[in-house]
């Protein structure tokens, strides 16, 4: 028997207009919190945050004690995969993330062929913690890499400005990059079941990188591996309800709805909502997709944003969120504002 979903969150990747769509951010548990610092400096390093479970619950919990969000997501990092695979994880304060050693043609077999249970445990450990203390009517949120975003830390070993190495390597050595794509496919496919066998109630598949790809490679390395985990995924949960995240996706973002059947797509804010509307949105549920930068700005260039929004997708199945994350020194006051406008208290 179907079980129907009582929270709005997921009432919408069910396809169904909520009078007032749900609302969560991208990033919300992070750096704009004073709570968040203080528990990062406790912590000591983020990848200790993100792998004690008592502290990573607790972040994940703590935006919920301060806004009405309809989501939690579990706090943890794209990189977690790559790190249980077998590459040495670092985040170096004020250059980010570090893998070692990074791939290239001949040393993939460094890559393990299944996850590193040590390592991934304490996540699902997060989301088991997590649920108890999650309000009622809110949905628990896990998530992970897109296979393409995930390969161009592999292979940089740290973020780029535009990800040359990896594009570089899959032009040069394609066969080779596809056993990494496989590799990436296997272990999202045994993240996420797993994230869901912990108690999450959806996941989101982040491609942070996707907009750097012209057409054929966007086709061959987001497309076709989100579609292969999705269904991979599903052959494991049946009924797995996924958001789809490839950021930048632009006029290719129709071929990604058209081929990954996710519940829901979530738009950055360089989409037009007429666009978004016409061609997205009339084919599934939509999230999204206020610029972070409006929600930084505040004032009547939100309320200005956040309306035009909601005049544009709120008339079908819609979650309202950021186009990519919130921004740190974002202030608490403007996420105020901006619930305050969704929930139609100003």
């Amino acid at each position: 028997m179907e079980i129907v979903s009582t929270k709005p969150f997921l009432k919408v990747l069910e396809g169904q207009r909520q009078t007032v769509p749900p609302v969560w951010m991208m990033r919300q548990a992070g750096r704009y919190l004073p709570e968040y610092r203080k528990l990062r400096a406790e912590a000591g390093s983020f990848l200790k945050l993100c792998l004690t479970p008592k502290y990573a619950s607790e972040v994940t919990l703590q935006p919920l004690r301060r806004f009405p969000f309809d989501a939690a997501i579990i706090f943890s990092d794209i990189l977690i995969v790559p790190y249980a695979l077998g590459q040495v994880l670092s985040f170096v304060e004020g250059e980010g993330p570090k893998l070692s050693p990074t791939i290239n043609e001949g040393n993939l077999n460094i890559l393990r062929g299944e996850l590193n249970a040590a390592i991934i445990e304490p996540v699902y450990e997060t989301i088991r913690l997590t649920k108890q203390d999650l309000p009622p009517g809110v949905t628990l949120l896990g998530f992970c890499g897109a296979p393409w975003t995930v390969a161009t830390y592999i292979i940089a070993g740290e973020g780029t400005s535009d990800q040359a190495p990896a594009r570089s390597f899959a032009y040069r050595h394609p066969e080779v990059f596809q056993q990494l794509m496989d590799k990436l496919v296997d272990a999202s496919i045994e993240y996420l079941a797993g994230q869901f066998a912990a108690g999450v109630d959806a996941v989101q598949l982040f491609d942070t990188w996707a907009g750097v790809l012209p057409p054929a490679e966007f086709e061959r390395w987001c497309v076709a591996p989100a579609a292969r985990i999705v269904t991979g995924l599903r052959a494991k949960v049946p009924n797995a309800k996924v958001i789809g995240f490839p950021r930048g996706a632009g006029m290719n973002l129709k071929n990604y709805i058209e081929k990954v059947p996710v519940n829901a797509v979530s738009l950055d804010w360089m989409i037009g909502l007429d666009y978004a509307r016409a061609e997205i949105q009339s084919r599934l549920p939509v999230q999204g997709n206020l610029d972070p930068l409006a929600l930084r700005a505040g004032g009547a260039a939100l309320d200005r944003h956040v309306d035009a929004i909601l005049q544009s997708l709120a008339g079908g199945p819609f979650i309202f969120n950021l186009g990519h994350g919130i921004l740190p020194d974002t202030p608490i006051a403007h996420v105020e504002q901006m619930l305050a406008r969704i929930h139609g208290r100003s």
